[in-house]
């Protein structure tokens, strides 16, 4: 019997997947199921908002969008529900990242995304932050992330003691 989906990790193409995997394997270290899927807010924006509208029915908690270049996937999908929507910008050739980095974070009032870093790291945050959304109803990933952040500051002591 597979577990219900309540992340979803959403993409603009099969190039973002290297990065976005990084947020699928936070997840499942969690124990947090999820779905990935490759929607394109311009190739595809019939079937983007689509998704969004049935997101909530279907299971889905919080919805973690990465795209590059114009990167209007995480904001047409906000635009279509009221789950939390968390932006990864890709790196880009031309502006490495920056265009996506700014198209994500420029919303309008009314239709937020939370936007994390560019990239790899981005993909990584942006899945602790949906495990620190989700903690807020479960005791479980609650504990997990204490251990984590636990694990962050006994890292940087051990760092520092071998200066």
């Amino acid at each position: 019997m597979s577990k219900k989906c309540v992340v979803a990790i959403i993409m603009g193409s099969d190039s973002d997947l290297s990065v976005m995997s990084e947020a699928k394997k936070v997840l499942d270290d969690n124990a947090v199921s999820c779905e990935m899927k490759i929607l394109s807010a311009h190739r595809s924006p019939d079937d983007a908002a689509r998704f969004a509208k049935q997101a909530r029915k279907q299971g889905i908690k919080i919805i973690i969008a990465g795209a590059g270049g114009a990167a209007h996937l995480a904001g047409v999908v906000a635009s279509h529900t009221t789950l939390p929507v968390i932006g990864v910008p890709m790196e880009t050739k031309e502006l490495k990242g920056i265009d996506s980095l700014f198209s994500i974070v420029q919303m309008p009032s009314g239709v937020p995304v939370a936007t994390v870093t560019i990239g790899k790291s981005g993909a990584k945050n942006a899945a602790i932050l949906a495990l620190e959304i989700l903690s807020l109803s479960d005791k479980r990933l609650e504990k997990k992330l204490e251990n984590f952040k636990k694990s962050l500051v006994e890292d940087i002591r051990d760092k520092n003691l071998k200066l």
